[in-house]
């Protein structure tokens, strides 16, 4: 079975020192937004080459390794299921399971390596108009964290295409979050929008920079000359 046999790879490819890293670093002590992951200690490009070994694996096998305690398996799923999505001409059936599966899209790099592929480029493309706005604003507004920062981070998508709107409204909502994680995702895709148009940012940062939080704002204009910067910090604009 090709499914076990990728959990099998997975165990032999295992590096205790490097997964003991990882425990710490994705927070999964008690209370902690990881709580209960579990690594294995493959990096990130060992994991691609996997998910390029198994590219064949159908949904069902996607949604065995998704519902896995195991990070690894968690991510080589969805390594899998973005590279199907960008092979087909109308991605509505992977579309429609990342949301189906969206529970257990519940750590930051799961979601910023998926989100934008997947859920941002299907809306852009196929739903742009009055019908994208809703699902992110609902999943801005709910109390999963990871559905919060899936709502910012699949915006990355319409950025690249020079669509800053939805990456707008969406900070708009989230500027009152209160967990660090949505303040950084929030601050980048901000600085990700300056990168392309600088006034579009700076009229965001006009309306908003006294009331954002202090990780948000500094993410947002990172790339700025220092004295700017410093009157951005200080409250001086």
């Amino acid at each position: 079975m090709p499914l076990k046999n990728l959990k099998k790879e997975l165990k032999e490819k295992s590096n205790e020192e490097k997964a003991n890293v990882y425990q710490r670093f994705f927070k999964t002590g008690k209370g902690e937004y990881g709580e209960g992951d579990i690594f294995l200690g493959l990096t990130v490009p060992e994991q691609r080459k996997i998910a390029g070994k198994y590219s064949y694996l159908k949904l069902d096998d996607l949604k065995d390794l998704l519902q896995s305690k195991i990070h690894e398996e968690r991510l080589i799923a969805l390594l899998i299921l973005v590279d199907k999505y960008k092979k087909e001409k109308n991605g509505k059936e992977f579309f429609d399971f990342y949301i189906e599966n969206l529970q257990f899209v519940n750590n930051w790099d799961l979601v910023d390596l998926s989100a934008d592929k997947i859920i941002g480029n299907f809306l852009r493309t196929f739903r742009y108009g009055s019908n994208y706005l809703p699902l992110l604003t609902n999943m801005a507004k709910s109390e999963n964290l990871w559905a919060r920062r899936i709502s910012i981070i699949s915006t990355f998508d319409f950025i690249k295409n020079n669509e800053f709107n939805p990456t707008i409204k969406i900070s708009e909502i989230l500027l009152n979050d209160s967990h660090d994680l949505i303040h950084k995702a929030v601050g980048w895709m901000l600085r990700e929008i300056g990168k392309r148009d600088l006034d579009v940012l700076e009229d965001f940062l006009k309306k908003h920079h006294k009331e954002m939080p202090r990780t948000m704002l500094r993410y947002a204009i990172e790339k700025f000359p220092e004295e700017k910067r410093k009157k951005y910090l200080d409250g001086k604009i």
